[in-house]
């Protein structure tokens, strides 16, 4: 039988915090809250799928994302899944998991896309990950199934080193996209990527926080605001991004250059990670 852990109880939004932050001066976790009854079936299927397929594998799975924040909209925001394996997984298991998301995705039009992030429970727990996967399972991850690897984690601070942990890959991200975007051919598949790598962008600046930055910022507009603070020189650049990030219109050629550029600022301005 598929024990689903968000059947009883669920997690929705932020707790209302200041700034991203507690009382105690730790970075928000999720508040309890029902789930959105229109992604039920959905999640049900995920975990029913998963643990009737690769149940040898599987440590636990996770939900991050706007589901789990309870603000996705129908047939518009992606489910966004991590999959704690137990052991590092073989071609051949990765191959067997992208055929099912890939069933999975093509019988669910509740959401865009559904994506999985793999990763081994070594790999979770590990000391230097600390304030990668620990951060990330602690904070952003909600146990759907199996073992909660969140409860091996104290709540987190405001640091760079969570910033960069998260987001210092992100010249090898960003010119990426910029690639794709250029090959991409499918006018819907270019905006699904210009929107993508927008949100990449903006989150990315959280590397460029100072230490006397308390607020730690969970929206996509609370990036904007931390990035503006220090760079207002900047804003009309991050402010196209976060235009696109909702709604991409602009032609490729201008978004490219737009990114492209923004990732030779961020080189400069960027501490090593």
């Amino acid at each position: 039988m598929v024990k689903l852990l968000y059947w009883r109880y669920f997690y929705r939004g932020f707790m209302d915090t200041r700034g991203g932050i507690d009382s105690d001066g730790f970075i928000a976790t999720l508040s309890d809250e029902l789930v959105q009854p229109e992604f039920q079936v959905l999640l049900h299927d995920v975990c029913a799928v998963l643990v009737a397929h690769v149940e040898p594998l599987l440590d636990g799975i996770y939900l991050y994302g706007s589901v789990a924040r309870g603000s996705a909209k129908l047939g518009f925001s992606d489910l966004d899944v991590t999959l704690v394996l137990r052991c590092k997984p073989s071609s051949l298991d990765r191959q067997k998991i992208e055929s099912l998301r890939c069933i999975l995705q093509d019988r669910h039009t509740e959401v865009t896309k559904i994506d999985f992030d793999i990763g081994s429970r070594a790999e979770a727990l590990a000391p230097d990950n600390l304030f990668s996967w620990g951060y990330w399972l602690k904070h952003h991850c909600r146990c759907l199934w199996g073992n909660d690897l969140g409860e091996h984690f104290e709540p987190f601070r405001p640091s760079r080193a969570i910033a960069l942990a998260l987001n210092g890959d992100f010249h090898r991200v960003l010119t990426k996209y910029a690639r794709r975007i250029k090959q991409e051919n499918a006018p819907a598949e270019t905006q699904r990527l210009q929107r993508e790598a927008s949100r990449k962008l903006i989150r990315s600046t959280n590397i460029l926080r100072v230490d006397q930055d308390q607020a730690w910022p969970q929206t996509l507009e609370d990036h904007v605001e931390l990035f503006i603070q220090h760079h207002p020189l900047m804003e009309p650049q991050i402010n196209f991004f976060l235009v696109h990030a909702r709604n991409p219109t602009a032609p490729v050629d201008e978004f490219v250059t737009q990114l492209q550029g923004f990732i030779r600022w961020m080189d400069v301005h960027a501490p090593p990670s």
